[in-house]
């Protein structure tokens, strides 16, 4: 079953790069007593992503932030490695960049994207969220093939 607003983030355990590798966090430390803004993306480095939805959200981090969202954060099916090289490549420093290695989180939201006639797998769907305290508050999901509702513009213009 498809997440839905006043549900709260099933608990799960992500993975980002740390200074020292890879580290682990839970949905409660991403998630818990804060204002959270996360959007998922089908693959890091795919050309949609790459070139305009998480450089929406560099470009209009400090805006996002001024509403009282405490993390941005981006979620895909990849590996930590990637995300973090997908991260740096693209200067997005105040984003949390998070691993769903397995895409087991997606399948957790029910929001898991059967991409194999593309040769990429199962992935997530394109989507953004607003969770405070742990519960989500608004829910974006795009249609197939779609980049409007999930974009930092349309997240931003609705905080």
């Amino acid at each position: 079953m498809t997440i839905q607003v006043g549900d709260r983030i099933p608990e799960f355990t992500l993975t980002t790069m740390g200074e020292k590798g890879p580290v682990p966090l839970t949905t409660d430390e991403i998630f818990g007593a804060r204002k959270v803004v996360l959007f998922s993306v089908p693959g890091a480095f795919t050309p949609t992503c790459s070139a305009r939805h998480l450089p929406g959200f560099v470009t209009h981090a400090d805006e996002i932030f001024a509403t009282g969202i405490e993390t941005i954060a981006c979620v895909a099916v990849n590996d930590v490695f990637v995300m973090d090289a997908w991260g740096k490549s693209a200067d997005a420093e105040k984003i949390l960049m998070l691993a769903d290695g397995n895409g087991d989180f997606a399948v957790a939201l029910g929001l898991q994207l059967d991409a194999t006639a593309f040769g990429m797998g199962q992935r997530s769907q394109r989507f953004a969220l607003v969770a405070e305290d742990g519960i989500v508050k608004q829910l974006y999901i795009e249609g197939p093939g779609e980049f409007r509702v999930s974009s930092a513009e349309h997240v931003l213009a609705r905080l």
